[in-house]
């Protein structure tokens, strides 16, 4: 029997299509991970549930659950920060905002190279493995516990996929300094960099969390520099006043 430490990684695949299933199980086996397999979104969910999986690969359109409700679920109810990779035939920048705001850490679309799903997930796993330091960070009303994983703004706990999380780690540890765009991807994926869509995606979604119930913007867009996390108006104010 192979241990964890000799595996590339522990894979949860849930995918209805069983040609596909077995070419991505077969492919990911000789390239020593460990692969478990679901047909069906109530079966996913429960192995993912009860597992400690490093990646879960999830098809969008499965019968009992989809795929969204089955990261949403995971996400909202069970309270599992496993990276998500979503399977999906959809290529339209809706269709991919609306898989990574259920939950999902990226996407690939059909069809696929196995080599770059071996990729994307070689990427996931590393960012999950890293040592993440415990800290608490705070800029204006929102802090993020980095040990719990807790976020809130103005007192009110918000819930964000790990990818924001560590999206949002890396702008508030810089802030309230620009952060280019390249920087981040590089931060979050490494050397396996996603679509142009996946990052602006991620960042559509972290505002209309953090930003669109509150009275004051922290995230801010510099163009054709990158992104800081800051509380502008306070700023703005505390220069203001006389010294």
């Amino acid at each position: 029997m192979t241990t964890h430490d000799e595996q590339a990684g522990l894979i949860l695949l849930v995918e209805d299509n069983r040609q596909i299933a077995e070419m991505v199980g077969e492919f990911l086996e000789r390239r020593r991970y460990s692969v478990d397999y679901a047909a069906d979104g109530v079966s996913g969910l429960h192995l993912a549930v009860s597992n400690s999986y490093d990646v879960i690969v999830l098809d969008l359109m499965l019968p009992g659950l989809d795929g969204l409700e089955v990261c949403r679920k995971l996400r909202k109810e069970a309270k599992k920060s496993t990276p998500v990779l979503m399977l999906t035939a959809r290529d339209t920048l809706e269709d991919k905002l609306v898989g990574l705001e259920a939950g999902a850490d990226d996407y690939l679309v059909k069809p696929f190279e196995v080599r770059e799903l071996e990729a994307r997930l070689r990427a996931l796993i590393r960012r999950d493995r890293r040592q993440v330091s415990t800290e608490v960070l705070t800029v204006g009303d929102m802090t993020l516990d980095t040990a719990t994983l807790r976020l809130t703004r103005d007192g009110q706990e918000l819930v964000v996929s790990p990818i924001g999380l560590k999206l949002l780690a890396i702008l508030m540890r810089e802030s309230p300094r620009v952060v280019s765009r390249r920087d981040i991807e590089r931060e979050i994926w490494g050397d396996t960099l996603p679509d142009s869509d996946t990052l602006r995606s991620h960042l559509y979604n972290l505002r209309r969390i953090i930003d669109k119930p509150f009275s004051r913007p922290l995230l801010h867009t510099i163009h054709s520099a990158g992104y800081r996390l800051a509380d502008l108006e306070s700023e703005m104010v505390a220069a203001n006043q006389p010294a």
